[in-house]
């Protein structure tokens, strides 16, 4: 029989950053290793990732990383991960495994162990299987995951809706499902991103109408925010403006690349005739894709609001169209760009989050799913605390008893043993990895604190110049701010600064010494003129001393 244990790295109580760990005796098998974007409060960060420490100490035992689909919320780790465990196995399906290529290039690394997998191709580690079943996501090629062990199967669902119009790739094997149902589930993790909301989440999810009439409405140029991985919005687009005369015109090497791709690959189908060029870009009737890479939401729409974007200036005849609904934590970012965007004296629109919704699970999908799995034990995951719970409330509607209903923190430890819970109060260490533009490494703690303190009091700067031999003060202390006071109106401060620098200079140096403990006088200056700027302005300002001799 076997001892399980089952928690999260990142994905609880949080939106992206999903990376689930389910260890099968000595076998670790990583589902998803997402990112998130930040929410603006770590100033000068583009995304942050989960820490992934557990995995460079146990890597011996680790047996792979399972993509369900090409989000970053579900993969924008991976090319972190890979430059630290360079040999670790990546399994995904071959849409998935294209986009994380193409993220692996602009990381710069050229070699990865990269597995692609076809849906309901059973993968076998020694005792323990993994089975992928299609699901239906907003991407082509979306798995959840069935792995099989002696005690019964653990199923990840990734990202899901059901939506029976949806064909092709984007198709859900129900019958696989429930296949795998009637076999038996020892655990489900769930997702509960869309928990708190009644009914199906389709037909929402769908907005052709929706495009139809803003293309009828705006008969002027039309720029059009796309997220590249959201292929069947994409589609949805490309779908609706073939009815008109309107010609495309594709910003965005990520969007390009990624439109192109799906071409190649079928997942995409569009009269390639109706794609324009940049020389298309001015004309009354061109609906312009443009498109958000790793940084923040609305950022390339932010640079052609502000003027910074070379190719494309905003008239008052354009309209904005903002294709995704905004979901918890951009709502505030998405307010202040439809603000901008009517001060230049266009038009903008977007799709109301009430109304239409992503391609998640809402309460009925998780019904659904729950009542074709039948778990023992279920786990809701993906999704802040309030979601969680909110999808517990469902499963205990449904019969399974509470102490079954599992809800964690990241690190939180699961632990079965011959498939019965043991109650285990194990914790994992767990934590963020904050990564700024190229930086391979994290930011930490203490640079984010330099950062806070630089906005918001700025920085003094004082240096001095010694006599290399006796260490008497030959130039200054002369003193130099940014971001602190107004110097024109503060050179009583200013002297002040210069006094009290210089005095705590001399007190920390012995005449004709033969060394100088500069530490000791940086420490000293930082601590008295912080006191000194503090009592005088109230502000704390980052004080750096240089010193050097001649």
């Amino acid at each position: 029989m076997s001892k399980i244990k089952i928690f999260s790295l990142g994905g609880l109580n949080e939106n992206g950053k999903n990376m689930y760990i389910v260890k099968v005796n000595e076998d670790i098998f990583v589902f998803d290793a997402g990112l998130k974007y930040d929410n603006d409060l770590n100033l000068g960060i583009d995304y942050i990732i989960p820490n992934f420490d557990y995995l460079i100490k146990n890597r011996k035992n680790l047996k792979g990383i399972f993509l369900t689909h090409g989000h970053d919320g579900n993969m924008g780790a991976v090319p972190d991960i890979i430059s630290k465990l360079p040999g670790v196995a990546v399994y995904g399906t071959k849409l998935t495994l294209e986009i994380l290529k193409n993220d692996m290039t602009s990381a710069e690394i050229t070699k990865a162990n990269l597995k692609e997998i076809r849906p309901h191709s059973k993968i076998d580690f020694g005792p323990n299987a993994l089975f992928p079943i299609s699901v239906t996501h907003s991407i082509p090629d979306a798995v959840c995951y069935v792995l099989y062990t002696e005690d019964g199967a653990i199923v990840y669902t990734g990202d899901f809706v059901f939506d029976s119009t949806m064909m092709g790739a984007y198709k859900t094997d129900i019958g696989k499902l429930a296949y795998v149902g009637k076999q038996g589930v020892l655990c489900l993790l769930s997702e509960s991103f869309y928990a708190d909301r009644v009914g199906h989440t389709s037909p929402n999810n769908r907005v052709s109408s929706f495009i139809r009439e803003v293309l009828i409405e705006n008969p002027n140029r039309i720029i059009a925010t796309v997220l590249p991985a959201h292929i069947y919005r994409v589609q949805e687009l490309f779908n609706e403006i073939s009815n008109t005369h309107r010609k495309i015109v594709i910003m965005g090497k990520a969007l390009q690349e990624t439109i192109n791709r799906s071409l190649e690959m079928g997942y995409l189908k569009v009269d390639k005739s109706r794609i324009g060029t940049l020389n298309d870009l001015d004309n009354k009737d061109v609906v312009v894709f443009i498109s958000d890479e790793k940084e923040k939401p609305f950022a390339n729409l932010e640079r052609i609001i502000k003027g910074y974007d070379k190719y494309i200036k905003i008239k008052e005849t354009d309209t904005i169209f903002i294709t995704e609904p905004s979901y918890a934590g951009i709502e505030k970012r998405m307010a202040v760009v439809m603000d901008d965007i009517a001060m230049l004296g266009a038009n903008a629109v977007s799709l109301s989050s009430k109304k239409h919704l992503l391609h998640h699970a809402s309460r009925e999908d998780l019904m659904l799913m729950i009542n074709l799995m039948n778990p023992k034990y279920y786990f809701p995951v993906k999704g802040e605390y309030r979601l969680q719970y909110a999808n517990a409330e469902i499963a205990e509607e449904l019969g399974i008893p509470k102490e079954n209903i599992v809800l964690k923190q990241n690190g939180d430890v699961f632990e079965l043993v011959n498939g019965v819970n043991t109650n285990s109060t194990e914790h994992v260490e767990v934590d963020d990895i904050l990564i700024d533009g190229n930086s391979r490494g994290d930011i930490g703690d203490l640079v984010l604190k330099d950062r806070e303190m630089l906005g918001e009091s700025g920085i003094v700067i004082i240096s001095c110049t010694l006599d290399k031999q006796s260490k008497q003060i030959l130039g200054g202390p002369e003193i130099l701010t940014r971001g602190f006071i107004y110097v024109k109106e503060s050179q009583d401060l200013l002297e002040e600064t210069k006094a009290i620098s210089k005095e705590a200079i001399e007190s920390n140096i012995e005449i004709n010494s033969k060394r100088v403990d500069y530490a000791k006088i940086k420490n000293e200056v930082r601590d008295v003129l912080g006191k000194f700027f503090y009592r005088e302005t109230g502000a704390k300002p980052m004080i750096i001393t240089v010193i050097q001799e001649i």
